[in-house]
C-alpha cells in the first residue's frame, strides 16, 4: 500500500512539501493526497483547500497547513475548512442518508516549523509538527461504516467528474438489459480519474508538459479540467485551449463550464480563458484561431487553406503556413500565460513552436497527443527537436531533468476508458495489417509499424511471448490493468463487434436503416448515442444521402456533421450523426456504424492512410461497433478479423527490421493527386508496351539496349 501524491498549486510550499515527504513513505496507508485541491465555491469566493487525503479506511482527512511559526486560530480554520467541504459534499445525494453525510471528515493542523506545540494543544483540534505525532494522530482516525462504493462516489465528487461528463437529456431506460441501461452503467463506472489522470489535471510545471495516451484515455477531459483548474487559481491569466478538430470547441466549452461551476460556482471568464481552433480565420471571435491570432499580432501574412494549398507542399499546408509565419515575425510578442494543445499529433512541430512563442515566461505549454493517430510512425519529434536550442546548444525544452518526486513533465495515460478490449485490439490489428494475407508467400502482410518497439508497452500492451525487437516473433496482449474488464463485460463478444458483408449498396443501406430504427425504438438509445461513419471523406455526402432520406421518411432525424451543422458542432439533439472520418475524430458514441469498409482492405494507393481511417472509426465507439461493407474486399477484411478472433484478440507478428519498415513506408505511402496521376500514366504506358511486345507490334530489338539494361538493374 501507499498514498498517491497529487501536487497542485500551493501557497504554503514548505509545509506542503514536508507533508508529502512524510506521507509518501508510509507503506501502511493508502488513498490519494491532493495538495492545493479542491477549490470550493463559497459566499466569499473560491476557497483553496491546503491538502486533502482521501482514504478507503479513514474517509476524508483535511490538513490545515501552517507555514512558519505563527499557528494562529487553528481550531477555527479546521472548523471553517470542514464546514466548507461538508457543504460541498452535501450537494451529492448519493453521499447522503437523510441529513447525514455517509463519509467522515477529519481535520488536523500540521505545523512543521514549530518546535514546541505544548502551549497550543487543544483536545478537540488535532495538531502535529513532526512525523511521530502526525502519524499517531492519523492512525486514530477511523471510518466505522466504511463503504467502497461511497468512497468512489466521494472521490468522484471531489474531482467533479460526475457532473462534467453529463450532456444532453438523460437516458431513462425501462429495461435493465437494454443498450441504454448498459450505457448508463458504463458511464457511471468511469466516474473517477485514475492516478495518472489526476496528476495530469492538477500537477502543473513551470514550462512545457507533455501528455500522451491512446484514444479514449481521457486526454481531452484532462486538458479541459486542467484549463478550468488553472483559471480558477489564476483568473487574471490569459489561457488558451486549442485543437485541430473544430467540432471539439463546443465539447471543450461544456467541460470547462461544468467543472468551473462545480469548483467555483461561477461561469468562466471566456475573455481570459479562450477556447479556439488551431488554424482560425478572419471574421470575429467565433472564427478566431491560434495561427490567425499569431499572424494578426505579428503583422505577417495569413494563409487560408486554399491559399496555403497553392504555396506549400500538398498535405503540409498548415505546417507550411506556420513555418512561414514564424520566419516572417520580426519580434516575438507574448500574449498568453498558459496554453493547452489537444490533438498535437494532427498539427506540426511548427505550430507548437508558434504556441511556445506566444507565451510569457515561464512558457506554460501543455500538449497532448495520441501515439496511434498516425500508425505509420509519424509521431511527434522529441521536445528538444520541436522547440530548438539556445545559442550554446542547450535545448530550450527538456524533460529528463525533472525531479522524480515533483510534478511530472511527461505523463503517459496507459488505460483506455472508451473502447472495450476486443474493439481496441481489432482497430490495431487492422490498422497495422497484423493478420493481413500477404500477396506473396515470402512477403509480409504488415502495412505499417512503429519505429520504436517500446511504444507498444507505453500504450498499454504486454508481451505475452517472444521478444519485442526487430526480426523477432512477438505476441502482445492487453490486460485488465490497461483495458478495464467492465468495458466489455456488459455484452457478449459477438454483440460488441460485428463485421457484416453485403452484395450491394442497397442491401447495406437497408440493413443499416433497420438497425438504427431498432436502436431508437427498442434498445432505448438516444439519437446522440449513434454515429454512422463513412471512411472516405470524398464520398461521404453522396454515400449517406440516400440513407438519410429513408430515415427521414421513417420519422428519424439525422444530420451530416460539418455540412448541415456549424463546423464547431458535431452532434445535435434528437438527430443521428452521419460523418466522414475527419469530422468524427475526437468524438465518441455508444453505437458506431462504419459503412463501405471494403474500401479499407486493399486500396492500390495510400493503404496506410486508408487503414488509419478504419482504425480511427472503430475507436470512436465506447460500446458497440458494426463494420459494414460490400463484396469480395469486405470478405477479405472479415478474414483478417476472424484470424484475430481465433487468437483471442492477441497480436502475433514478426517485428519488421528497419529496412522492412522503410519498404512499408514506400509501398503504402501517402501520395498527392499529381503523384498518383503520374504513376497511373507511367503504368498505362508500361502496360501498352508489354501488350505491344507480346503481340509483336514492337520487338525487343526495337528498344534502346542501355534503357533495357537500366530497367533490368532497377527491377533487380
Amino acid at each position: 500500500m501507499s498514498i498517491t501524491i497529487v501536487r497542485g498549486t500551493s501557497h504554503k510550499p514548505v509545509s506542503s512539501e514536508k507533508l508529502t515527504q512524510l506521507l509518501a513513505h508510509q507503506t501502511d496507508l493508502s488513498g490519494q493526497l491532493f495538495i492545493g485541491y479542491p477549490i470550493i465555491n463559497t459566499a466569499e469566493g473560491p476557497y483553496l483547500i491546503d491538502a486533502l487525503w482521501i482514504s478507503e479506511d479513514k474517509g476524508f482527512v483535511l490538513f490545515d497547513l501552517v507555514e512558519g511559526t505563527d499557528i494562529g486560530d487553528y481550531g477555527w480554520r479546521q472548523d471553517d475548512a470542514a464546514n466548507k467541504l461538508e457543504a460541498r459534499l452535501k450537494g451529492y445525494r448519493e453521499l447522503m442518508e437523510r441529513r447525514h453525510l455517509l463519509i467522515p471528515i477529519h481535520t488536523i493542523s500540521f505545523a512543521p516549523g514549530v518546535s514546541d506545540l505544548s502551549p497550543y494543544m487543544e483536545a478537540e483540534y488535532p495538531l502535529a509538527h513532526a512525523a511521530e505525532s502526525l502519524m499517531q494522530r492519523l492512525h486514530e482516525f477511523t471510518w466505522e461504516e466504511r463503504d467502497d462504493d461511497i468512497y468512489k462516489k466521494a472521490l468522484s465528487a471531489i474531482e467533479s467528474i460526475s457532473g462534467i461528463r453529463q450532456s444532453g437529456p438523460k437516458r431513462t431506460p425501462t429495461r435493465a438489459d437494454s443498450r441504454g441501461a448498459k450505457l448508463n452503467q458504463l458511464e457511471a463506472s468511469v466516474a473517477t480519474l485514475d492516478n495518472m489522470q489526476s496528476k495530469a489535471v492538477i500537477e502543473t510545471v513551470e514550462g512545457v508538459q507533455r501528455i500522451r495516451g491512446l484514444a479514449g484515455s481521457g486526454k481531452t477531459i484532462v486538458l479541459a479540467l486542467k484549463a478550468a483548474y488553472l483559471h480558477a487559481l489564476h483568473p487574471e491569466w490569459r489561457i488558451a485551449v486549442t485543437f485541430n478538430t473544430r467540432s471539439l470547441k463546443r465539447y471543450f466549452r461544456r467541460l470547462i463550464h461544468n467543472f468551473s461551476l462545480e469548483q467555483t460556482g461561477a461561469e468562466p471568464d471566456w475573455e481570459n480563458l479562450r477556447v479556439l481552433s488551431a488554424w482560425g480565420a478572419p471574421g470575429g471571435p467565433a472564427r478566431d484561431g491560434i495561427y490567425y491570432e499569431f499572424c494578426r499580432v505579428h503583422d505577417v501574412r495569413y494563409f487560408d487553406f486554399q491559399t496555403a494549398r497553392r504555396h506549400f507542399t500538398p498535405g503540409q499546408e498548415f505546417a507550411g503556413a506556420c513555418e512561414h509565419a514564424l520566419n516572417q515575425a520580426r519580434a516575438s510578442r507574448q500574449i498568453y500565460d498558459a496554453m493547452l494543445v489537444d490533438e498535437a499529433q494532427d498539427v506540426s512541430p511548427a505550430f507548437l513552436r508558434l504556441c511556445y512563442g506566444l507565451l510569457h515566461d515561464p512558457k506554460r505549454l501543455v500538449y497532448a497527443y495520441d501515439e496511434l493517430q498516425n500508425l505509420s510512425g509519424g509521431y511527434l519529434p522529441s521536445p528538444e527537436d520541436i522547440f530548438g536550442r539556445h545559442a550554446d546548444g542547450r535545448p530550450l525544452v527538456r524533460f529528463n531533468g525533472a525531479r522524480n518526486d515533483g510534478p511530472r513533465r511527461d505523463i503517459i495515460l496507459e488505460k483506455c476508458y472508451r473502447n472495450p478490449r476486443p474493439l481496441l485490439v481489432t482497430a490495431h490489428a487492422l490498422g497495422f495489417g497484423i493478420y493481413r494475407e500477404p500477396h506473396q508467400p515470402s512477403a509480409t502482410g504488415l502495412i505499417q509499424m512503429f519505429d520504436h518497439p517500446q511504444l507498444w508497452n507505453e500504450i498499454g500492451y504486454t508481451r505475452k511471448d517472444g521478444e519485442l525487437k526487430e526480426g523477432s516473433t512477438v505476441t502482445l496482449c492487453r490486460t485488465q490493468d490497461t483495458s478495464p474488464k467492465f468495458l466489455e463485460d456488459h455484452s457478449e463478444l459477438n454483440d460488441l463487434i460485428q463485421f457484416i458483408s453485403f452484395t450491394s449498396e442497397e442491401a447495406q443501406a437497408e440493413w443499416l436503416i433497420r438497425a438504427i430504427q431498432k436502436n431508437l425504438a427498442h434498445d432505448e438509445l438516444r439519437h446522440g448515442d449513434i454515429f454512422v461513419i463513412n471512411p472516405d471523406p470524398l464520398t461521404t455526402r453522396g454515400q449517406v444521402g440516400p440513407i438519410r432520406r429513408r430515415l427521414l421518411e421513417m420519422g428519424i432525424n439525422s444530420h451530416l456533421a460539418g455540412v448541415d451543422t456549424d463546423p464547431d458542432f458535431f452532434q445535435q439533439r434528437d438527430s443521428v450523426t452521419f460523418s466522414g472520418i475527419h469530422r468524427a475524430k475526437g468524438n465518441e458514441a455508444g453505437m458506431v456504424y462504419i459503412i463501405n469498409a471494403q474500401d479499407c482492405h486493399s486500396a492500390v494507393r495510400d493503404l496506410a492512410s486508408i487503414r488509419n481511417r478504419l482504425f480511427t472509426a472503430i475507436t470512436r465507439s465506447k460500446a458497440w461497433v458494426r463494420v459494414l461493407g460490400i463484396g469480395s474486399d469486405m470478405q477479405e477484411l472479415i478474414k483478417e478479423y476472424e484470424r484475430l478472433k481465433q487468437r483471442d484478440f492477441e497480436l502475433k507478428f514478426v517485428y519488421p527490421t528497419r529496412e522492412q519498415r522503410e519498404q512499408l513506408r514506400i509501398v503504402h505511402r501517402d501520395m498527392t493527386v499529381e503523384e498518383r496521376k503520374r504513376i497511373e500514366s507511367r503504368e498505362k504506358n508500361l502496360a501498352d508496351l508489354v501488350t505491344d511486345l507480346k503481340s509483336g507490334r514492337v520487338r525487343v530489338e526495337d528498344l534502346d539496349e542501355s534503357m533495357i539494361a537500366e530497367l533490368k538493374d532497377i527491377l533487380g
